[in-house]
């Protein structure tokens, strides 16, 4: 089992040549590329147009190439990517196309994900928190598919894995369920729209964090989905926010965690999302927390291996 980390929280502050310095040297054999920096968020919601994704494709693939080189420099895996997030907006008579042209970036955003050399892109699920008026359950159901169904073509040409990622609402203060966090409902998304695409070409990516939050029994969750999993988000919080803190950190069942990779199984790449790391903590101190993130990532793998030898 290899072991990973996102570049995100460091790249904001130190450039994409440092991040991949300091994410080599603490030990990390691979990383999950923050690919929606190219598109943010707030632009997103603001219902902005990208000038990346709108210009020319050569300017867009170069808008990427400090992923690439860095990687090829300091000889490590551009395993996993995150597409742009959110995916879908509620319906606006001002912008009525918007939501097609966010189905357009995430397809350049595949094309993007292989010209870095990576295979597997986390593209959140579509869907609409409590303050925006929750879909009912056929209503997003639907939506999904009908979106997801929309990536197969690129993903099939650029041969990248889109990966659906347990997720969690909140409203005033309370924490609910979302998309995908139904684990026996997130499994049904993945066989149909691999059943639709007649290849393996959707996976999972299980968020440690997200399932904590909404109070999922983590070894249970690993076990029903799976070889299904493909990637992983790991990170802690205190059970009430999503905090994406080193492990330990906050209230995680870690043994579980790791009773879990065994039953699965995974024998892939771990990759840990504790960008908030740089948040909470000096960052002169943050590339020593770096090496126990990657420590701690080897326990895991070390611990993991050895139950699936006793089995």
């Amino acid at each position: 089992m290899k072991i990973a980390v996102q570049t995100g929280g460091i790249s904001e502050r130190l450039g994409c040549d440092e991040t991949y310095r300091i994410i080599k040297e603490a030990g990390f054999d691979g990383v999950d590329v923050n690919l929606d920096h190219l598109f943010r968020g707030h632009e997103i919601r603001a219902k902005a147009r990208s000038t990346i994704f709108d210009g020319p494709e050569e300017n867009m693939l170069a808008s990427c190439d400090c992923y690439k080189l860095a990687a090829e420099k300091y000889g490590i895996d551009n395993y996993q990517a995150h597409a742009l997030f959110p995916t879908v907006l509620p319906f606006d008579p001002e912008h009525p196309d918007y939501n097609e042209y966010l189905i357009r970036c995430l397809q350049k955003t595949i094309q993007c994900s292989a010209y870095i050399g990576c295979k597997r892109l986390v593209v959140h699920p579509f869907f609409f928190k409590s303050a925006a008026g929750k879909l009912d359950p056929e209503e997003e159901w639907n939506l999904n598919i009908e979106s997801y169904s929309k990536l197969i073509g690129a993903a099939k040409k650029y041969d990248v894995i889109i990966c659906l990622e347990n997720m969690f609402d909140s409203y005033k203060g309370k924490i609910y369920e979302a998309c995908c966090s139904d684990i026996t409902t997130a499994c049904r998304y993945i066989d149909t729209l691999n059943s639709i695409a007649g290849e393996r070409r959707f996976a999972f990516c299980f968020d440690t964090g997200h399932n904590l939050l909404v109070g999922k029994n983590i070894y249970n969750s690993m076990a029903e989905l799976g070889d299904r999993i493909e990637v992983f988000h790991v990170h802690d919080n205190d059970g009430s926010r999503d905090q994406h803190l080193a492990p330990y950190m906050g209230v995680l069942n870690w043994d579980n965690f790791v009773a879990g990779l065994a039953a699965i199984g995974f024998d892939k790449t771990l990759s840990f999302e504790t960008f908030n790391i740089w948040n909470v903590v000096d960052n002169e101190l943050c590339p020593d927390l770096m090496k126990f993130i990657a420590r701690t990532g080897r326990v895991f793998a070390s611990r993991a291996e050895k139950l699936m030898t006793e089995k």
